[in-house]
């Protein structure tokens, strides 16, 4: 009996000392969580016409035009610049492009922003932006929201192959056409 148990005791000591523990550091929520939004937007329908991902920045009581600066090219959303993929050639407010992914940038301004598909890739923010690198610009047509967005959203809105790319914060909404 004596040596079943100390056999037991060994055997426990020895698969308590050979059990691997890791201390793993995971990044605390950010401020501006990432988020995505596609058309259409049934997740599982695999058969998108486009999908973009994007951080999302809150107001928090600050004004729009001192997060996204009227006349500046912005990253549109927080941290990296947003990136849209098209998985068919499209025509993107009245431009033709192809299918791919693209970093998405804005310029806000008083009238209808100018919404840029640019070929730069892993950009964070709109530091390094270079227009040379533009595939198109389009007009974003503004209107204003009567309740305000506090969290930078996008969405999509359509039927079949046609949409309309919704942005909005604050009381400002931005809309393009992605048609397939």
């Amino acid at each position: 009996m004596k040596k079943a148990i100390l056999s037991i005791a060994i055997f426990t000591i020895a698969l308590i000392s050979s059990t691997e523990t890791f201390a793993q550091k995971f990044s605390k929520l950010d401020v501006s969580p990432m988020d995505a939004a596609s058309y259409p937007t049934n997740w599982r329908n695999a058969d998108k016409l486009v999908k973009i991902i994007y951080s999302r920045p809150q107001l928090k009581g600050r004004k729009l035009d001192k997060l996204a600066p009227k006349d500046k090219v912005w990253r549109t959303g927080a941290n990296e610049a947003a990136e849209i993929t098209f998985y068919k050639d499209v025509t993107f407010g009245d431009k033709q492009v192809k299918a791919g992914t693209y970093t998405l940038f804005t310029i806000p301004k008083d009238g209808d922003w100018t919404v840029i598909l640019s070929n730069q890739k892993n950009v964070w923010g709109s530091y390094f932006y270079d227009e040379s690198e533009d595939v198109v610009r389009v007009a974003g047509k503004v209107s204003k929201l009567e309740e305000p967005v506090e969290a930078f959203s996008i969405a999509f809105e359509g039927e079949d192959d046609t949409a309309t790319m919704f942005m909005a914060w604050g009381k400002t909404v931005v809309a393009v056409p992605v048609k397939g």
